[in-house]
């Protein structure tokens, strides 16, 4: 007699979870369990000043930086982490319907899914993680408020 014949198999709550992970587990997009970046590299990447250079971001190699920067147009070249990190702040919406934004879960995957469609093989889901981590830290450093102050009190 089979398990699986109608009213003989009742799912529990375990059941259910498991099978959701293992499904999720085979889709592909974004998963940061998928980040091979170590939890010191992720750190020292969220505690340090953003310079500019995209090999500063955990995942990004040579190859995606030339990956990034190939593009006709030239509002979508990425040659910089700022920008990078735009183009993410950029998927945040629009939402759905009235909504302004999508929830965190829709934009770290769309975010995926533009690196995979610029061709990013490797690491996606690690740049993923970096960029979105570091971004719930608020940029520090982008914008020093000291940099427009004159030596003089000029008016």
């Amino acid at each position: 007699m089979s398990l699986f014949k109608r009213g003989n198999f009742q799912p529990d709550n375990r059941f259910l979870t498991n099978f959701c992970f293992l499904v999720l587990q085979q889709a592909d997009g974004y998963d940061p369990r998928k980040s091979k970046v170590s939890d010191d590299t992720m750190d020292t990447w969220r505690t340090s000043q953003v310079t500019g250079d995209l090999k500063e971001v955990p995942g990004i190699g040579p190859a995606a930086v030339k990956k990034l920067a190939e593009c006709d147009e030239g509002p979508d070249r990425i040659t910089n982490t700022y920008q990078l990190f735009g183009k993410f702040l950029m998927l945040k919406g629009p939402g759905h319907g009235d909504e302004i934004e999508v929830e965190p879960i829709e934009h770290t995957q769309k975010f995926w899914e533009f690196l995979k469609n610029r061709g990013i093989t490797a690491h996606r889901s690690a740049i993923v993680k970096a960029i979105a981590e570091k971004s719930a830290t608020f940029f520090t450093g982008i914008y020093d408020a000291n940099d427009y102050e004159d030596d003089e009190e000029d008016e």
